[in-house]
């Protein structure tokens, strides 16, 4: 996967995760993701990529549907809460 790639993956995983409001402990959560964009960031250095220009588009334009799937792959990278990652699974079966 490229850097890009990744980038945008940890961006919709974000996002997907603040769209849960279903779960109460999100908050932790969010803050081990921001951590690992603000790592990732300052670790590539990636010449002609915007990263807060392509935050911006990922939080407007990206579907919640593309946002929860990233978010399961990011989730069990880092070992998330079994239920956070339930309550995902679940809400994509609606989007089906």
């Amino acid at each position: 996967m490229s850097l890009e790639n990744q980038f945008k993956c940890l961006v919709e995983c974000y996002y997907g995760i603040l769209d849960m409001d279903e779960y109460d402990l999100k908050i932790y959560v969010l803050k081990e993701i921001e951590d690992n964009i603000r790592n990732f960031v300052n670790e590539y250095k990636i010449s002609d990529f915007d990263y807060k220009k392509q935050a911006e588009y990922i939080k407007d334009n990206v579907s919640i549907k593309t946002k929860l799937q990233s978010s399961l792959i990011i989730l069990n990278k880092i070992d998330a809460p079994i239920e956070l990652i339930l309550l995902i699974k679940q809400r994509l079966k609606n989007y089906k």
